[in-house]
């Protein structure tokens, strides 16, 4: 349990900044993270990561189809946590 809330934490931090980073970057139209890694990222447990720097950064709030993807992926991680815990996975 302490490996999961600790690899948790590390997603979620480097989510975070990997975030703020690509916000830096779109600042000064340099060369910026593509979206599939933010969502990777998302996908693999740095929901709240993403979700804050979001918020935080005032980073990708305008862009619908980010917006909607996103919340694809939170849906999912939600289908999936529900289907552990009703032991159906």
């Amino acid at each position: 349990m302490k490996v999961l809330l600790l690899y948790f934490l590390f997603v979620n931090c480097f989510t975070f900044l990997l975030t703020g980073y690509d916000k830096f970057q779109a600042r000064r139209h340099k060369r910026r993270i593509p979206e599939i890694v933010l969502f990777l990222l998302a996908f693999i447990g740095g929901t709240i990561g993403l979700l804050t720097a979001m918020f935080f950064f005032r980073h990708k709030t305008a862009k619908t189809t980010f917006i909607m993807k996103f919340s694809y992926v939170i849906i999912v991680q939600i289908v999936v946590i529900y289907l552990k815990m009703t032991n159906n996975i």
